[in-house]
């Protein structure tokens, strides 16, 4: 995998946002990192109140006076306890908005060689470091009566990945590795995802 095309790809996306209007403002980091470039995904810890023991990429809320990429960077220490220099920015994604009220920006990083993740056990159960000709796997999607928009899964780390964490790595495959502006935002979660 050419870590340079990936990133050229990347930097190449033009992102659509989306208003903040009624949704709080979230962003994850997706963090291409090692000599073999692979992204972290974790696990979250059964004890959190929001979406306990589900699959997720190092992120969260905004806090005030930051922007996507300072939140994404600071979550990524904080769940991970790697540090990412605002000069490690490669560029961003579409936003996607949740069913639970955030819109979502994905941060793209290119971190190089760095130590590997110390996950915050108040936060992460697993971290997963995924190779990202890994992320190179075919979408399954899932019909709802509560919604007519399909449900996206990824089969990845011998579990089925959902959206929001799905639509956001399935947007990145399209574009770092094909160099697809392939949208997203219409890709529903599962309604246990919802709350």
């Amino acid at each position: 995998m050419d870590v340079d095309a990936v990133l050229a790809n990347v930097r190449a996306f033009r992102p659509t946002p989306l208003p903040a209007e009624g949704f709080r403002r979230a962003a994850v980091a997706l963090a291409v990192a090692g000599d073999r470039p692979a992204i972290w995904l974790t696990r979250r810890t059964s004890e959190l109140r929001a979406h306990p023991g589900q699959f997720a990429l190092p992120g969260g809320r905004l806090d005030p006076g930051e922007d996507a990429v300072d939140a994404a960077r600071r979550e990524l220490g904080e769940e991970l306890g790697v540090v990412a220099d605002r000069s490690s920015l490669v560029g961003t994604l579409d936003d996607y908005a949740t069913r639970s009220g955030y819109v979502i920006t994905p941060v793209v990083f290119a971190l190089g060689e760095v130590p590997p993740p110390v996950p915050n056990p108040a936060e992460v159960a697993e971290v997963y470091t995924i190779p990202l000709a890994d992320l190179d796997v075919e979408p399954r999607y899932l019909r709802i009566p509560e919604s007519e928009h399909p449900v996206i899964q990824l089969p990845l780390v011998g579990s089925l990945i959902h959206a929001p964490t799905a639509a956001v790595l399935y947007q990145f495959r399209e574009v770092a590795l094909h160099g697809r502006a392939t949208p997203v935002a219409h890709l529903e979660q599962p309604v246990f995802a919802w709350r």
